[in-house]
Parts: structure tokens; sequence; C-alpha cells
């Protein structure tokens, strides 16, 4: 009996001076946090970038200058002029043996694909913003990047003229949440492409959030 009670006592003294909230959430950001670090993607960040679902519009970002200050996609110009919009590409992506595929298509059918190695080193970027939006077990709701900059292996289509080695991209997803990394937490990303006959850049949105939040609705 004294033994059990003990026991209680203790448990009530630790629930004191620790709160529940803060054993339970490991994952919490601090109010003020700022992480920025490089290093070699491990498993954990394979099968989160394997779990990344890319909606299928993409924009090709422009100026003021408009398709004058794009580099490397004359094959499409006269079909870009012709449109209303800057979102008139389709994207489809694939990463497997880290390696991203990314395939485009224009409105009226053009098409092109980069093939992308992952880099030796990946960049991971976290900041509480400041702007009172917190997480779902405390504290700030984080703003969030992950940087991959490597050498573009291969163009085709109407990409293959501004593919000339070595091309370089830096590909970058944006997102919000905690100290902890889950494919769910990234929404948008943005694709740029350099060279010396290159220098464009897409972006667009992750679906894999918006999966998460209907799969969580439907338990």
């Amino acid at each position: 009996m004294k033994l059990h009670i003990l026991s209680f006592i203790f448990l009530t003294a630790i629930t004191l001076v620790f709160p529940v909230s803060s054993l339970a959430c490991a994952c919490c950001a601090e109010s003020g946090a700022y992480s920025i670090s490089t290093a070699k993607p491990g498993e954990q960040d394979i099968e989160l970038l394997q779990n990344l679902k890319f909606d299928k519009g993409a924009q090709l970002f422009m100026t003021a200058a408009g398709f004058d200050g794009v580099k490397g996609l004359n094959a499409i110009a006269k079909s870009f002029e012709s449109q209303s919009s800057t979102n008139f590409f389709s994207v489809t992506n694939a990463f497997s043996a880290r390696i991203w595929k990314f395939n485009f298509k224009t409105k009226d059918g053009k098409t092109g694909a980069l093939t992308l190695p992952m880099p030796a080193q990946m960049l991971n970027f976290k900041a509480d913003i400041h702007d009172g939006r917190q997480g779902g077990g405390g504290g700030p709701l984080l703003y969030k990047e992950l940087r991959f900059k490597g050498t573009v292996q291969a163009g085709n289509g109407f990409f293959q003229s501004s593919i000339i080695k070595p091309t370089t991209y830096f590909l970058v997803l944006q997102g919000r949440g905690n100290n902890c990394d889950n494919a769910g937490d990234y929404t948008h990303w943005r694709l740029e492409i350099s060279g010396r006959n290159a220098d464009y850049t897409f972006f667009g949105e992750l679906s894999s959030s918006k999966a998460i939040e209907v799969a969580n609705v439907r338990q």
C-alpha cells in the first residue's frame, strides 16, 4: 500500500512540474524558434519525399518583363503568348531511386520532361514567423522549407535546347508545421532551372496535405 501511495505522489509531482502537454509533445516548437541545417538525406527524408503528391497544375514565374524575362523556353513562346494565364501547364512528378522526374504539358499539347538527381546534401529550414498561428499540440506553427540544389541530368521536349551541361536546379518545398517533418506539412513547391541557356522557374501546390486532411475528416 505504501508503495502505491508513494508512486501516486511521485506521478502527481511530475505532472505539476512538467505539464502533460509538454511531456506528450516532443515535436512542439518554442516561441522564437529558428533553425537552418544542411545534412545528407536520411531514410526518413527519402520516405517523406516518396509520400509527397504534386498537384497537376503548375505556373511559370514571371516578372514585369513577362515572357521576355524567361530564357530557354522559346519552343513554347508562341503557345504561351496565346494564353491569358501563366497557369497553363499540367505536371506529373515521380520520385524514385533518389531521382525526380517532372513531366510538363502545355494546354496545346507540347511536352517536356526534366530529370533531377537528388543532391548529396539537403537544407532544412524552420522558423517561427510570429503570425500567432499555433501548432496542434501547442507552440508556434513554424514556416518550413526543404531545399535541394543539384545538376539537371536530362531535359527533353521543349526543355531540350535549354539543358546544356552543367545546368543546375533549385527545388524548394514550402509549408507549415512543428519541429517534426511530415509529408502533409508541405503545401507548395518551386523549381528554378539555371544555366548558359536556361533561366526559368515553375511553381505549384502539393496535394499531400489535402489528402491527409480528407483522410482525417473521414476517420
